[in-house]
This record gives C-alpha cells, structure tokens and sequence, in this order.
C-alpha cells in the first residue's frame, strides 16, 4: 500500500496510454522506484482511445489494484500491490489544453507511451492546430514543442522518450516521424536543435504477459478476497524485462533504471531482443503445431503434455540455447519455462498459429541455421517441430489465417500420395524456397531427410505416436 508521502511526489512522468500493459508494467516500475526513495515522482496519464479508463481512474484518484501471479523457479507466487504511481487522468479528446500544461511543468523528466504498433506511424494530413492531433507522433510533437517554447528552448528542460510499443527500434522510428512533422508543420530550426539536442529517444524492447482485468467470475471473487471493489484490478505475470538502449548517463537521468532486476540499461539491446525472439516466441512457434495435432488447446497444457513438455525443453535447451551468443541465455530459459508454466494466465495455441509461416521465417529459421553451423548437422527436435508445421498446413488441424503460407499448401496440392519418396520430394521443394525462408533450408546438411522422416512417421501413424518415437531417438532433455 503506498503511504501518504508517496501519493503527494511530483508528477514527473507523462504517459500516453491507460492501458493493462502499462498499469502493469511502467507504473509498477515507478512505483517500485518511489517506495524505495529513488524516483520521487508520479505519473500522469493521458487517454486517447475514448476507452473512459482516464475517468475511471479518475474516481479512484489514481489508485489500483495490481495482481502480480505465476510461477517463478518452480514456485507458484502472487503477489498484491495497490499502485500509488499515478498521480491522474486526462482525456486528450476533451482536456487537451491540460495536457498541454504538463508539458509546461518544470518537474517533467519522462515520456512514455504504449500506442500499439500502428501508433508509430506518419499521419501525413495530421496539424498542430488540432485540439488534439490525430496521431500519437502528432500529440508528442505538439507536446514538445509546448514545453521547448515555454522553457526558451532551455536543453536543461529537456525530457527522455521511452516508447514501449512492440517494434524493432522503436525510439529512432518515433524520433523520425517528431522531427518529419517538425519539418511538416514548419515548427522551426530552433525546435528541431532543441530535440536533436535535449530529448533523447531510446529504443526499448518490453516483455510482460499483462492479461489485465480478468472475467467477470474470477473479478468477483479477487474483490470479496481483497474487500473492496476495483474496476481496474489488473493481473499480470512475475516475470518482467524492461531493456532500455543507452550509457549510465541515461540511465542516472531515469532515476529508476536501478530498483528492479527487470530493468536493463545497456548500450545495444538488439542482444535481448534476439534472445526473446529466438527463445521465447520462437519456442512457441515451433511447438504449436505439434501441440494442436496432440490435441492441445493452450501452451499451458503444452507444458504439462508427457511429450510435448520434454520436446520443448529439449528444442529449448539443448538445440536453441547454445546457438544464441547473447547474455543470460540458459537463464531465460528456464524464465520462458516457468512463464509457460503460468497456471493463472490461458494462453491459446490457436492464437499463436496465426500468419505461422512468416513466424516460422523470423523465429526458428535462424535457430536452425545457427545449430548446422555450429555442429555440422541439422537439429533433430527444431526438425520435429517443422515437420508437424507442414502437416499443419497440409490441413490436418483447423486452417488459421496464414498468408504465406498458400506456397507450402500449393506444394501439398502436387503431393501424389503419401510414400516416403513423394513426401520427401514434397520436403525439399519447400525448404528450397528460398523467397519463403530467406536462404535454402534444403542446403542444411542433413535438414531434409530429418523433416521427411518426422512428417512420414506422422502422417503415417499420428503426431503423438511419431513424437513419442522422436524423444526415445533423441533423448530426454
């Protein structure tokens, strides 16, 4: 619970976006940093959707709920903490001009923002006579070249950008679009210096499982066990990483970077960034066919799965792992396994297999490359796994929305039976695709006959049957 003193600090951040990632995510973070003397700040939010959240939070003077639930080390863990770090609410639709103020408030350091992925993009016919502009970047803009011209475009004032949206150098993207505008509204050589000079943008890369509210039925019975009511009680996982680019000159002007083994302050991110998707995101793309065709309708009950579990750990930590040349790699792992572990948060398989083909390119093709460099062969379960996503597509479960992949079901559709030769035939022409992967699979030694082998077993006789076979083959993990 925060005491009186931290809910009378300064407000010293503005956020744009009320939602669940970030009530779980940034201002856990600040809160953490404030009940440990460091931050010594608030934040206020700003809503732009229209969602009513800012007046929600509005009635219940910043305050709420959150429920932190999962499993770390092994151990089931959850924890209860009212956040204290947010100071109020704003519409941007109807208290733009409030908005405006904050940037004018001398207290200001931070800059946060969480817009979704298309939040970062140039609206070309967006202007900063609109009250507000249209677009995030417009908003940004506006709101920093209030605070520029209020303080004489003083570098002393200047403020720390962080974007928390999901995209690969998502600080220099948004530093890109502020200044185009900039350019685009004829806002002056003196702004674009002052942003140049005294705003920095860092690239970030977040990661938090941040469900939000929870059912209605699950809702109720936290609120009877907590004894008040909360219309914003968010649940999120135990696990958090909030990897931020820069020096520890950066890192000191963000006055919280230390309070928390999340946080990472590190001159190159892009290290962290390939270990999630390579590990993380690439562990589930590579499982979930295999898992739908056992019958599996979440990751949760993937990892419980006789096979599937030790298929996973074994793709995990035997033939993921020791290909990634960045920090902490075994480590994240074992993280990634008990995040998958989760029994509070349901996870859907089905959501996963979305648009697979293009996941497959981007998460496990680099793994399996990687693994033939460094031994000279292919990797037998990271070959399981694909050959349970060709079947897939062959298919065999419930067709999910996949655009790319038409080419490999257009290769099925040549397929005349399913002999070994013809399925193996079937094999090399995909994996010597090479505008579907990026480079010819087919020329990985041994990669060929490793997924013709696993698909015939499968189609032959099951995936659950051709799996169990494949882990007495390899071994347990």
């Amino acid at each position: 619970m925060p005491g009186a003193a931290l809910l009378d600090l300064p407000e010293r951040a503005v956020q744009f976006g009320t939602g669940a990632f970030l009530r779980g995510f940034v201002e856990y973070f600040l809160d953490v940093a404030n009940h440990r003397g460091r931050f010594g700040g608030r934040v206020v939010m700003v809503g732009s959707t229209g969602s009513g959240r800012d007046r929600v939070l509005e009635e219940q003077d910043g305050l709420y709920t959150l429920s932190i639930r999962g499993v770390e080390r092994g151990a089931v863990v959850e924890e209860r903490r009212v956040i204290g770090s947010v100071s109020r609410a704003l519409s941007a639709r109807d208290q733009w001009s409030e908005v405006l103020a904050c940037a004018r408030d001398p207290e200001l350091r931070l800059v946060f923002s969480n817009t979704t992925e298309v939040g970062i993009t140039l609206d070309e016919e967006d202007r900063p006579d609109l009250a507000p502009p249209r677009s995030f970047p417009g908003k940004l803009t506006r709101f920093l070249y209030e605070r520029a011209t209020a303080f004489g475009f003083d570098a002393g004032r200047g403020v720390v950008v962080l974007p928390c949206e999901l995209i690969e150098d998502n600080g220099d993207r948004l530093r890109e679009i502020v200044l185009a505008l900039a350019a685009r509204w004829e806002l002056g050589a003196e702004f674009t210096d002052w942003v140049e000079r005294a705003v920095p943008f860092c690239n970030t890369l977040v990661d938090r499982i941040v469900p939000g509210t929870p059912e209605a039925e699950t809702l109720e019975e936290m609120q009877v066990s907590l004894g008040y009511r909360d219309e914003l009680l968010t649940t999120c996982e135990v696990y958090r990483l909030f990897a931020i680019q820069g020096d520890a000159a950066l890192a000191a002007r963000l006055g919280f970077a230390e309070v928390d083994p999340g946080i990472v302050v590190a001159a190159d991110i892009a290290p962290y960034r390939e270990r999630k998707v390579r590990l993380l995101n690439g562990a589930h793309t590579i499982t979930v066919a295999a898992a739908l065709l056992c019958g599996c309708e979440t990751v949760l009950e993937a990892v419980r799965h006789p096979l599937l579990g030790p298929f996973l750990r074994r793709v995990m930590l035997e033939e993921i792992v020791p290909g990634l040349d960045v920090p902490g790699a075994e480590e994240f792992a074992h993280a990634v396994l008990d995040r998958f572990a989760n029994p509070f948060i349901r996870h859907a398989l089905a959501d996963i297999s979305l648009q697979q083909t293009m996941k497959v390119r981007v998460r496990v093709v680099p793994s399996i490359v990687r693994h033939a460099e460094r031994t000279g062969e292919a990797p037998p379960s990271l070959a399981f796994g694909f050959a349970a996503y060709l079947l897939f597509l062959r298919g065999e479960g419930e067709r999910r929305p996949d655009d790319q992949g038409e080419r490999v079901r257009r290769a099925w559709a040549a397929v005349p039976d399913d002999s070994r030769e013809s399925i193996e035939d079937l094999v090399r022409t995909v994996c010597g695709d090479e505008a579907l992967w990026g480079t010819d699979l087919a020329r990985v030694p041994g990669l060929v006959e490793a997924v013709a082998e696993a698909l015939a077993r499968s189609v032959r006789d099951g995936v659950p049957a051709a799996l169990e076979a494949h882990l007495a083959e390899v071994g347990a993990p």
